[in-house]
């Protein structure tokens, strides 16, 4: 395959390397500053580690199995690496790997839609400095990170006839994430109806809409005790169930229209093109076809973290957008680029003037947009702004951790929990009208409190009143006491 070949590409390697590099440092530092929460990073690493350990992967956190989650079954591979070593970090280096190999499917499909070698390297650097890609990678782990690796293969396999890795790929990318049936289902009838693959398209249709049956319907309620999928909850404006929300969506138009048009949308949309806005154009837009459940589940749910740039629900959209922004530069003659520079271009000398900016400059103007977009819309200011909040009580918080010595259960913090998350009993310290009760308490080996950062879903009037109730407890011992962090062992 291309793919292949292109290994032997230096400078494609390197830069692949170095990305994966610089994506992995990143989020360990952030993970070692304590900003990991339990919500994504507590609740993976404790099911991949109850994996290794042959327990059942029942998430403390959610207090469901690992597969009524989103039945992501790609985790159990992942798990082996735990056995080797059971460790967190495991998760950040796949996920940066996962992100960073993008490169190398993206610039086979570049070279093989007639793109040359400079203007197929602008690609991948548009593929880089996409926002959501140094975004997502800080934002805990997810396994749908996995996935847009394959998602990318997928298409290249399908361009290629290879029709063994194009159905590996897809196998893959429906282990990820139940949502990504959706994505699988709609790749698969624009690979039909528009790309003329029509093996490849049927495969891919059949399979995304057959497990998306399957997850939603038998999967995930098996798992729930009978309970749909946890982003239901999502759309409650178009009912409680996956069939009463798809029935709503053609009987009840008026609830989606006034999503559809909105601020907000117009909004979601520019922040996902304006990366990429000079390089689009509308003739060759048909492959957001296959980014269009995505892009309507995003816009028409109810939690604003899915139209942004920083979570991860909009990265199975960006292999789509690349594939129109190649499609695009393939052409040489559209897209707003074009129309601008031939504003006051003379007819007699546009085609010599487009074919020397395609050659020359184009791929210029393309990385230089990318430096800008990247700039405007990354995240990497969180490093000496939010990231460092809670540095004045983060050796406090370390020796604290490495006093917990058992593998007993642990009631403590969100940013603290992706820190002890290798035991089957941990939770949240969640703050509620009423203190748990002594016998609830008395549930946990372990009780660490960050009382000046007590996190998400707490207070610090919350925390003060619990660490007073914890002293007067005669089950549980001080253990540690120091910039306002405190450790209470069961005795």
């Amino acid at each position: 395959m291309i793919i292949l070949k292109q290994l032997k590409s230096n400078f494609l390697l390197q830069i692949t390397i170095i990305a994966a590099i610089i994506l992995f440092l990143c989020s360990s530092v952030r993970h070692l500053l304590f900003q990991s929460t339990a919500f994504e990073m507590g609740i993976y690493d404790q099911v991949t580690y109850l994996i290794s350990q042959g327990l059942p992967p029942f998430s403390s956190f959610l207090e469901v199995h690992h597969l009524g989650n989103h039945a992501a079954w790609a985790m159990y591979p992942v798990a082996l690496l735990y056995k080797i070593y059971p460790s967190v970090y495991w998760l950040l280096l796949i996920q940066a790997i996962s992100l960073a190999i993008g490169t190398l499917p993206t610039w086979s499909l570049a070279r093989y839609s007639g793109l040359n070698k400079q203007q197929a390297f602008a690609i991948v650097i548009v593929y880089l400095l996409y926002p959501v890609v140094f975004n997502l990678n800080l934002f805990d782990f997810h396994p749908e990170v996995m996935a847009l690796p394959a998602i990318l293969g997928a298409i290249l396999a399908a361009k290629l006839d290879k029709i063994l890795w194009f159905c590996i790929a897809i196998i893959w990318v429906l282990g990820c994430k139940d949502a990504l049936s959706l994505t699988v289902a709609a790749m698969g009838f624009w690979l039909y109806f528009f790309e003329k693959k029509r093996v490849y398209g049927a495969i891919a249709l059949f399979a995304g809409v057959a497990w998306f049956i399957i997850v939603t319907q038998m999967l995930i309620p098996y798992f729930k005790d009978g309970k749909p999928p946890g982003g239901v909850g999502r759309y409650g404006y178009l009912g409680n169930s996956i069939p009463e929300i798809l029935l709503n969506l053609f009987l009840r138009p008026e609830l989606v229209f006034g999503r559809l048009i909105s601020l907000k949308t117009l909004e979601y949309l520019l922040l996902l093109n304006m990366p990429i806005i000079w390089w689009l154009a509308l003739r060759y837009l048909t492959p957001l076809i296959a980014a269009s459940p995505v892009l309507a589940m995003n816009i028409l749910s109810d939690i604003d973290a899915q139209r942004d740039l920083i979570h991860q629900y909009s990265l199975p959209i960006l292999p789509f957008l690349l594939m129109a922004v190649i499609y695009t530069i393939a052409d040489g003659k559209c897209g707003l680029w074009y129309w601008l520079w031939n504003l006051r271009r003379s007819q007699e000398n546009q085609d010599k003037n487009i074919s020397t900016i395609v050659s020359n400059c184009l791929p210029k103007f393309i990385i230089i947009w990318s430096c800008i977009g990247f700039l405007a819309l990354a995240k990497y200011g969180y490093f000496w702004s939010i990231y460092l909040d809670d540095l004045d009580t983060w050796q406090a918080t370390r020796n604290a951790i490495s006093l917990v010595q058992t593998k007993g259960g642990v009631l403590t913090t969100s940013k603290i929990s992706p820190h002890l998350t290798h035991r089957q009993f941990i939770k949240l310290i969640v703050e509620e009208e009423e203190f748990p009760r002594n016998e609830i308490l008395a549930e946990y080996d372990y009780i660490l409190v960050n009382v000046r950062y007590p996190g998400w879903k707490s207070s610090q009037e919350y925390s003060v009143k619990l660490v007073d109730k914890l002293k007067l407890n005669s089950e549980f011992q001080l253990s540690y006491q120091q910039d306002d962090v405190y450790l209470f062992t069961n005795k």
